[in-house]
Order: structure tokens, then C-alpha cells, then sequence
């Protein structure tokens, strides 16, 4: 006669509680370094470890996978020359020989190609000293100067501000499909460590989702910001309209 034992295992959840602080710390826009090491912490007191261990775990981690990107140093100096001699003046005549419709589509472009560009490993084609600072946001605010002669110098930074966001954007979830990136080495290293066998690309293939929903969002907020700019383009129009007509109007009846 056999007989079947059925055994129920109990399984912890607060574990979990780390990807909770790790939103509520995006959320409340705080350090991320120091979110995601208060969250790793969390999560292993929360999993009754100790904390010597828990340290030793994060410490052997970094080791493993660290670099040392020294080399993208090296085009800084021959960037800042380039400015020097006119990079942003160039790319802003560039951009004012041709018109470019929107400022949204411009950066939708942009975001498309960091991206890309970041998922298959190139994660140096792009960013803010390199590309963003001397190419890209001179090329937005030329494309916003073309509707909007007179941009204030709020909306101007603005305008730059929604650049660096957008190099930000596709490359914060653009590299998380790259297999090789740094962070899917250290979660699948981590795993292994812990005795959970894990295949990096396909830790890698589920940033997929996350990254186009990423690039549906912001590419939404790059629409809003554009329709925003035509709007106070249009209100400052009026207002510039109506102070002329009053002038106008002073003028014709002799009122000083």
C-alpha cells in the first residue's frame, strides 16, 4: 500500500518587500545608488540573513562584475575641442536649414536610436557630455526657435531638460537588454551564488517589455511637451497681439 505524504512548504514573502523599496524610492526621487543598496539590504534581513553576510554578498558581487570604463574618458577632451570651435553652432544651423515639424518627433528619433543602440551594447554612443549637451539639445531648442522666434529662457531649458531625460530614458532601459550588461551579469551571478541557476539571456529578453513601455511613455510625454510649447507659443502670440493693438489704439487717439 503506498502511501502519498503531501508536505506544504512554506514560502517567505517578505523578500519581496525589496522591489518595494525600490519604487517607493524612485517614487520619493531619491538616491538610486543608495535605494538600491538599502533594498538589497531589505531584502536580505528579510530573508534572515546576517548582515556580515548580506555585506559579503553585495561586496563579492561588485568585485565580480566591476569595470573600469577609463577609455570613455578619453573622447571628453576631443568633444570639449570640438565645442570650442563651433560643434553647437553648427548642429543649431543644421537643424534651421531644415524644418524639422516638432521638437516631440526630433527627440522621438533620438530616443529610438539610443535605445537600439544601448540594447545591442553600445552604450557610448550616447549621453550627456558626448552627444546630448553638444548635439542634441542645441538641435531641440533650434527646432523650437523656428515656430517660436522669442522662447523664453524657461521653456529654453526646458526644452534642454526634456533632451537629457530622453538620453536618460533610452539608455536606463535600453541597456538592461544588452545580455552582457552589468546589472544582468550581477543578478544572474547573484542567483547562482544563492543556488537558483539562471540563463542571462533570459534574464535579459524580459527587459524587452519594460523597455517598450518605456519608449510608449516617454514618447507620449514628448507629444504632451510639444503640444505644451505650441500652446504658451500661442497664448505669448496673443498677448503680443493685443499689447500691439492697444499701442495702437493709444497712438491713434494721441494718449500717452
Amino acid at each position: 500500500m503506498l502511501t502519498e505524504v503531501t508536505q506544504t512548504v512554506a514560502v517567505n514573502y517578505w523578500p519581496l518587500c525589496g522591489v518595494a523599496l525600490v519604487i517607493l524610492g524612485f517614487v520619493l526621487r531619491f538616491n538610486p545608488v543608495l535605494v538600491v543598496l538599502v533594498a538589497g539590504i531589505g531584502t536580505g534581513l528579510a530573508a534572515l540573513m546576517p548582515l556580515s553576510q548580506i555585506l559579503s554578498e553585495l561586496g563579492e558581487g561588485f568585485l565580480k562584475t566591476r569595470t573600469l570604463p577609463l577609455i570613455l574618458l578619453l573622447p571628453l577632451a576631443i568633444i570639449g575641442l570640438a565645442e570650442r570651435h563651433g560643434l553647437k553652432q553648427q548642429a543649431q544651423a543644421f537643424i534651421a536649414r531644415r524644418q524639422t515639424s516638432s521638437v516631440a518627433k526630433f527627440l522621438t528619433l533620438y530616443l529610438a536610436v539610443r535605445e537600439g543602440t544601448a540594447a545591442l551594447g553600445l552604450t557610448s554612443l550616447g549621453g550627456h557630455p558626448q552627444m546630448v549637451r553638444p548635439l542634441v539639445a542645441p538641435m531641440s531648442e533650434a527646432i523650437a526657435e523656428q515656430r517660436w522666434q522669442n522662447i523664453p529662457d524657461l521653456m529654453r531649458q526646458k526644452v534642454r531638460a526634456m533632451a537629457a531625460a530622453t538620453d536618460n530614458i533610452g539608455l536606463f532601459f535600453g541597456e538592461d537588454i544588452f545580455v552582457a550588461f552589468g546589472a544582468i551579469v550581477l543578478m544572474h551571478t547573484f542567483l547562482r551564488g544563492s543556488g537558483i541557476e539562471t540563463d542571462p539571456l533570459h534574464i535579459a529578453l524580459w527587459g524587452i517589455p519594460t523597455a517598450l513601455c518605456a519608449f510608449a511613455i516617454h514618447a507620449l510625454r514628448l507629444h504632451q511637451f510639444d503640444r505644451q510649447l505650441k500652446k504658451l507659443q500661442a497664448d505669448a502670440a496673443g498677448n503680443t497681439a493685443k499689447d500691439d493693438a492697444v499701442i495702437n489704439t493709444n497712438s491713434s487717439t494721441g494718449v500717452n
